[in-house]
């Protein structure tokens, strides 16, 4: 027994040994790394807020990933959906826009409708709509990245909050209190599930819901919100900047 298990551990070690060395010395991968440090060179000079010096190198990363991997891979929809972010950043929304659609099409035809980058992809653009006040357009791309994410991920899963907070955000600059208040309190109840009480994301949901009950003249619940969101954030009072923006 014990020298059966020994043989596959080593024939394991064997295996893993000789996919390794194919990896570092096949050009493509060499061209794939390329791509991946191009595109957290990007990540991190966004979360610098270097944009203009973004753009240039987000470019670059999507040729290379056009160039080298086809104009129809998802790394090449990542590529468009951060110059689309840094565009949107920037306050370049027509440049913007083909990107988010070029980059939702190619998710699309590479995994289906319903997979959770498609709904990524989804949101992005929603985002960009949101953002110009283009509400009607905003709401079914962000209805549907959130049934995507409940079925793909599960009801409970961080990116679900993500989409609630999203759709509730969108209800709440409308004028929509009552659509947008249970997707909030939702969005709250997995990430206190997830993190507990301390955490920088349950101080922003609460954030969101004090605002909520702010816009509607509810002075009492926004203030109990906002006190919870002091307990949440006493120990955490600098949110991490994150390595790419939650879209």
């Amino acid at each position: 027994m014990h020298s059966g298990r020994q043989h596959q551990s080593t024939l394991f070690l064997v295996i893993a040994f000789a996919l390794l060395i194919l990896t570092v010395f096949t050009p493509g991968c060499e061209k794939e790394n390329d791509w991946e440090t191009l595109n957290a060179e990007v990540t991190s000079l966004y979360a610098a807020g270097k944009y203009d010096r973004g753009v240039v190198v987000a470019k670059k990363a999507l040729a290379v990933a056009e160039k080298e991997m086809g104009k129809d891979h998802p790394h090449v929809a990542l590529s468009l959906d951060n110059l689309a972010s840094l565009y949107r950043t920037q306050g370049q929304y027509a440049a913007a826009e083909p990107l988010c659609k070029r980059a939702l099409a190619i998710l699309e035809k590479a995994h289906g409708p319903d997979h959770r980058d498609v709904a990524q992809s989804l949101n992005n653009l929603a985002l960009l709509y949101a953002t110009q006040g283009r509400y009607a357009a905003a709401e079914p791309l962000y209805t549907r990245s959130l049934a995507i994410r409940e079925t793909a991920l599960g009801k409970d899963h961080l990116d679900v909050a993500t989409s609630l907070n999203n759709l509730a955000e969108l209800y709440r600059t409308q004028g929509r209190y009552a659509v947008a208040e249970p997707l909030y309190k939702r969005a709250l109840a997995i990430f206190e599930k997830t993190f507990g009480p301390d955490h920088p994301d349950v101080a922003s949901s609460l954030d969101n819901l004090a605002q909520l009950y702010y816009n509607q003249g509810q002075y009492a619940a926004a203030s109990r919100a906002t006190r919870g969101r002091w307990r949440s954030g006493k120990r955490l009072s600098a949110r991490t900047t994150p390595t790419w923006p939650r879209a």
